[in-house]
């Protein structure tokens, strides 16, 4: 049940942000513990001057397709689980659309299942609904 939220510079075409999506899902899907059909995003598209980073900062050097994946996760995983995540999504990254993994920032936070509503002002995952 991630939610992702992609931040990134404006200007990349539909195709693009397609790939990025469907990479994170993949990774999401193979090295996360999430089901295929558990896909949630959010696109941010910032004007140039509105995404502001350190192009050398722990890695780098970063580009101006760099950009931030932020996660939104409904239950802990191991760390081994989040490092195998990172590596795999900058695999796919690579793979399509072509992104440098020096560009690729992963900010992962968890929560409590209470803290999800999918629909109808529930709180579905209290009533025992898959993660």
């Amino acid at each position: 049940m991630p939610f992702a939220r992609v931040t990134l510079l404006k200007g990349k075409s539909d195709e693009y942000i397609a790939a990025v999506s469907d990479s994170i899902h993949q990774a999401l899907v193979d090295a996360f513990e999430v089901p295929p059909t558990d896909k949630f995003q959010a696109f941010h598209e910032l004007e140039p001057g509105r995404l502001i980073f350190d192009r050398h900062y722990l890695g780098g050097p970063r580009s101006d397709d760099f950009l931030v994946i932020a996660i939104s996760a409904g239950r802990p995983r191991t760390t081994a689980t989040k490092q195998a995540f990172y590596k795999r999504l900058v695999e796919l990254l690579a793979e399509k659309p072509g992104l440098r993994k020096e560009d690729v920032m992963v900010v992962i936070s968890m929560s409590q299942r209470e803290d999800w509503s999918f629909s109808n002002g529930e709180a579905q995952l209290l009533a025992g609904a898959p993660v």
